[in-house]
């Protein structure tokens, strides 16, 4: 198949590089697409260098099976016709279209037959945070039907991107050099902080981040699940944590929860506190699943249940849910 790769040399872009290699996804030419400043810049990818060309208006992707776009909304709105122009897929990384009635919003554990209804030809990838938590809602699910969730997220610097993560760690070390720590990323100082406030705020007073995991998580499930978010940026590099409670329509025993975890695709408990075993981020970057534990009953609720889970958002928050999708379309043939 030829692919291409629009936003090649971003954070999700190089992991998408790797995951495809990883995952051996069937390339038969892999083309990588990128802005003026990136063009001419050289990848390796299976022992072969490939060079990243200017994305332009045209008939540049004449010939292309799927595109992976991940450069951004606004490029995403500018240039989707070329890109789906010749019969290519696209599926695209963006907040672009997830919310567009046409457009299908896929996470390939929980509604991957979605991907195959796509009247323009395109499929959304969720936000990051939606991401990991519909995983593992959907274990819950299958158990009793989820009426409402609470949840607060802990989102690592890399989720603003590769210069985010440069800037965290500048400010580290400038802090305790004690030098003006630079803030250009971020609300504020991120080193040694924490910001409990993520993209812009609405009108509700809730942010869009926070809106996106109400919308696209309905759209996701088909379900009338409502879903109240926090979203917090945290001073840690890699991977998203969430502090997730949920109220199902019958009570769920900690027992039954867990087993349901345990066989939930893409899931893995991580669930022994008194040998101090959960996740952290710091030991679950680079991995493909979504890792759960601290799972206990509501003190408050009878059908209450609460859970932590981590997830590398580059990963499965990203490259690694773009490339599932892919692979199911060529699983059953759907392109």
């Amino acid at each position: 198949m030829t692919i291409a790769i629009v936003g090649a040399s971003g954070a999700v872009g190089q992991e998408l590089l790797r995951v495809i290699s990883q995952r051996q996804f069937p390339v038969s030419q892999l083309r990588l697409f990128g802005s003026a400043r990136s063009a001419g810049t050289t990848y390796r990818f299976q022992d072969q260098d490939i060079v990243v060309e200017e994305l332009k208006h045209g008939d540049a992707f004449k010939g292309v099976d799927i595109v992976f776009a991940s450069a951004g909304a606004s490029v995403s709105h500018e240039y989707a016709e070329y890109m789906t122009r010749f019969g290519a897929v696209l599926i695209d990384n963006s907040s672009a279209f997830r919310m567009d009635e046409d457009v299908p919003l896929v996470v390939p554990e929980v509604n991957a037959k979605d991907a195959l209804n796509r009247p323009r030809n395109i499929i959304a990838n969720p936000n990051c945070t939606t991401i990991q938590m519909v995983v593992a809602l959907q274990a819950i699910e299958q158990v009793s039907h989820i009426r409402q969730v609470h949840v607060s997220t802990y989102q690592a610097a890399s989720g603003a991107g590769a210069q985010a993560m440069r800037e965290l760690e500048q400010q580290y070390r400038q802090a305790l050099a004690g030098e003006k720590v630079e803030v250009n990323k971020f609300q504020h100082q991120l080193a040694y902080n924490v910001i409990p406030h993520i993209d812009v705020f609405t009108d509700n007073g809730y942010t869009k981040e926070e809106m996106k995991m109400y919308n696209e998580t309905r759209k996701i499930m088909h379900s009338d699940i409502r879903v109240s978010a926090t979203c917090v940026r945290v001073p840690s590099l890699r991977a998203h944590s969430e502090a997730v409670w949920v109220e199902t329509e019958r009570p769920i025993s900690v027992a039954e929860a867990q087993e349901a975890f345990k066989n939930g695709t893409g899931c893995v408990l991580m669930d022994e506190p008194v040998n101090n075993i959960y996740p952290m981020p710091l030991f679950l970057s680079g991995k493909d699943e979504v890792f759960i534990g601290r799972v206990r009953k509501d003190l408050c609720n009878e059908n209450g249940l609460s859970f932590w889970c981590v997830s590398d958002q580059i990963r499965k928050g990203a490259a690694l849910n773009a490339v599932q999708i892919a692979e199911y379309l060529v699983k059953v043939k759907g392109l």
